[in-house]
């Protein structure tokens, strides 16, 4: 017998631990099917693929966070605080938890749209695992693939997972959240720890949406208070220690921001007091629910402007705005929350699967009911936060159906949850008549076969059962697959996005992917005759399309101008109702094509002042001018709206200011405050609109109001305007 030596017999097991890791890796856990984990895998490659494909299409995406990211890239303040610029002038509206993974990868990998957007797509493909894990624990392989399917293929997840906006992390900290809960509520011993990743996980959703964070919060605090496997008190101080767990998460940026000194700190964008505090309970809390929105287009203080952003109630989900981006199986999985509690209804109070269907139920409840009747901005893809409970509770429903199906009533509600999709499916199909107008019908057909089938389930054989079910969930899934392949194909830019194809929501998409197309295009419909949904009948003020054309209105609290109109002495005045066609000046729409409606909501002026919706395209030399001794200043210019500057900042990597945060209405920097930059030498240019002109009455987006358009009017009285291609720049070392 030969020795073996330790250091031979270490190399040896060393590929034998490996392959191991490998097999169980591949095998997954003991008790489940041969086929569960490599179908897992297989659709989290798929969810990659799909998601990857064609990312770059959509750029840099929403310019105004791209450009926070391209700052904390730069800077590890404008990091901390999520600064719209290197030099940290103002931040974004939002706490800056989302940019954080995005700025991270620019850091590591320079500036570019993979970068910004890969992480995006990697939280997307996290939520399809998460969920996965989260439903196969209770309800089996099959209810977990069958949930990741239906969030990987829902429009708007495809959408929003591959764009920049906070929601692709809210909704992965959000399903996290759950996932933490259901852990919880399996078992008393160990059940602290899992509610502790809850809380974090809920503390870091409020760093990334504020107190959007907090719907699902209730529900999900009273089950475990209920349905725990544990004794009143012991449930009440693990609650106690989860809470304690957010409070630390979430408040220890909060504090900081708060304590620090507001003269060494940006000013707190989308408040008017530079006080995170207030833009949380304000602007991005209250004002969200009653539509009293300080410092928005539309807000104010006097009263909320309810319903500005579109009929509220409990059908809108599946109005003609929304219904495409998230809408195709909800009614689905409302009549299998209905039937798994029904199911699950005489078990013993501590049953795992009836308090999975009271959280995850809980959740989707809760949101739809302050997405339906919230009176304040509310945008389409908000909805993405809908989509992991939906998912779940189609998965979860399925599963208890299926195997109850020998009982009458559980095939009569696999039956009715596969023809009602079937219907909705097929009605949401008949709103985008252009688009595969073959496939409507086929869902229709499809679906009404599968539910006569699973009528039957229980009686006939179990493969022919299989087979209805499985033509059932491609029926239902076809009209969103279908969306989501048209979602991935399109490039979509813009702070106001929709999935699906033209006509299937209101929103930028394509190549600078601006407002609402009034002449039927995207956002349009029936020809442009009708404006699009998120404002009450029609446009603001009671403008109207005729004929494909903008026919003057007044916006909300006389803030912004419509096409056309024009701006003197810092009021608006009224529009022809005419667009005009591009000149081909910075930022300028396409001719018949509205500059766009902003998270705050109104429309950006015309020229180089850009959109709320979009910035403005940069041209070679602007671009060049900007860089000229652009490192001899703090900032390479300063222009009002966070958009248009946006745009430039990214074209230069050189920080420029945003005047008034997003829409220029913040109060920052006041024009003694400016002066005195310019004074010390910090600003180089100042950018003013295209044609020589300085747009929107020198207010900018924000309309003639405030210190933006006090700025602008100081800068128009004492320096010369300088044409730079199409763009015009105002020197603030050259005064007149």
């Amino acid at each position: 017998m030969t020795a073996t030596t330790p250091t031979a017999t270490a190399a040896h097991a060393a590929p034998t631990a490996r392959t191991g890791r490998l097999a169980r890796l591949w095998r997954g856990r003991p008790e489940d099917a041969p086929w569960a984990r490599p179908a897992f895998l297989g659709l989290l490659a798929v969810t990659t693929a799909l998601y990857l494909w064609n990312l770059s299409a959509s750029g840099y995406a929403n310019s105004f966070y791209s450009a926070a990211v391209q700052a904390g890239g730069e800077s590890w303040k404008a990091f901390f605080f999520g600064s719209l610029d290197a030099a940290n002038a103002i931040t974004v509206d939002k706490p800056p938890a989302a940019l954080w993974p995005m700025a991270l990868s620019v850091r590591l990998f320079g500036l570019g749209s993979w970068q910004i957007l890969l992480p995006e797509v990697l939280m997307g493909v996290g939520t399809v695992a998460v969920l996965y894990a989260a439903v196969r624990r209770r309800f089996g392989a099959g209810a977990g693939l069958i949930a990741g399917a239906v969030l990987a293929l829902t429009p708007v997840a495809a959408l929003m997972f591959r764009f920049n906006n906070p929601d692709a992390l809210l909704a992965l900290l959000m399903t996290v959240a759950v996932y933490g809960v259901l852990r919880a509520l399996e078992r008393a011993e160990g059940a602290a720890k899992w509610l502790v990743l809850a809380g974090v996980a809920f503390g870091f959703a409020f760093l990334t949406k504020t107190l959007q964070a907090f719907l699902i919060l209730p529900p999900l605090a009273l089950v475990y208070a209920v349905c725990a496997p544990a004794r009143p008190l012991r449930r009440f101080g693990q609650l106690g220690l989860a809470g304690l767990a957010l409070v630390v998460s979430g408040g220890w940026w909060v504090a900081l921001v708060e304590l620090w000194p507001a003269a060494s700190r940006p000013y707190v964008g989308g408040s008017q007091n530079n006080s995170f505090l207030e833009l949380t309970f304000g602007y991005n809390g209250l004002g969200r629910i009653n539509g009293n929105e300080v410092g928005s287009v539309g807000g104010g203080g006097g009263g909320g402007q309810g319903g500005g952003w579109g009929e509220t109630g409990p059908l809108r989900m599946f109005n003609d705005s929304i219904g495409g981006q998230i809408s195709w199986l909800l009614p689905a999985a409302l009549l299998l929350l209905l039937a798994g509690l029904v199911v699950t209804w005489r078990a013993p109070r501590t049953d795992t699967a009836r308090a999975a269907f009271l959280v995850w139920g809980g959740a989707l409840l809760m949101t739809l009911g302050v997405f339906s009747f919230m009176a304040g901005i509310f945008h389409e893809y908000y909805t993405v936060a809908l989509a992991p409970y939906l998912a779940a509770l189609i998965g979860m429903g399925a599963a208890v159906l299926w195997e109850e199906r020998t009982r009458f009533a559980a095939s009569v509600g696999l039956a009715a949850a596969a023809g009602v999709t079937a219907w909705w499916g097929w009605t949401l199909l008949g709103r985008t008549p252009d688009h595969l107008p073959w496939l409507r019908w086929t869902v229709l057909v499809a679906g009404a076969v599968a539910a006569l089938g699973l009528l039957a389930a229980g009686r006939a054989d179990r493969r022919l059962g299989l087979a209805a079910a499985g033509l059932g969930l491609a029926a239902g899934l076809a009209g969103p697959f279908a969306y989501t392949l048209e979602t991935l194909s399109t490039g979509h830019q813009g702070s106001i996005v929709t999935a699906g194809p033209a006509g299937a929501g209101f929103g930028g998409r394509g190549p600078g992917g601006g407002g609402p197309r009034m002449d039927g295009g995207d956002g349009g419909r029936n020809g442009g005759t009708q404006p699009p949904n998120g404002f009450p009948n029609g446009f603001p003020g009671g403008g109207q399309t005729q004929g494909g054309q903008f026919q003057g209105g007044q916006f909300p609290g006389g803030r912004m101008q419509p096409p056309g109109g024009q701006s003197q002495g810092g009021q608006n005045q009224p529009s022809t109702g005419q667009n005009q066609p591009s000149t081909g000046q910075t930022g300028q729409a396409p001719a018949g094509q509205m500059p766009g409606f902003g998270e705050r909501g109104g429309m950006g002026g015309g020229g180089g002042m850009g959109g709320l919706l979009n910035g403005a395209s940069v041209g070679a030399e602007a671009k060049e001018k900007l860089l000229q001794d652009a490192d001899a200043y703090t900032w390479a210019a300063a222009a009002v709206g966070a958009q248009n500057a946006a745009s430039y900042q990214l074209a230069t990597e050189k920080p420029v200011m945003a005047i008034g945060g997003f829409n220029g209405s913040d109060p920052s920097p006041t024009l003694a405050q400016f002066k005195e930059y310019v004074a010390e030498g910090k600003i180089h240019y100042f950018i003013g609109s295209g044609g020589g002109g300085t747009g929107g009455g020198m207010g900018g987006p924000g309309g003639g109001a405030g210190s933006s358009s006090e700025i602008s009017t100081w800068v128009q009285e004492n320096f010369a305007a300088v044409t730079v291609g199409s763009a015009t720049f105002y020197d603030l070392t050259s005064e007149k």
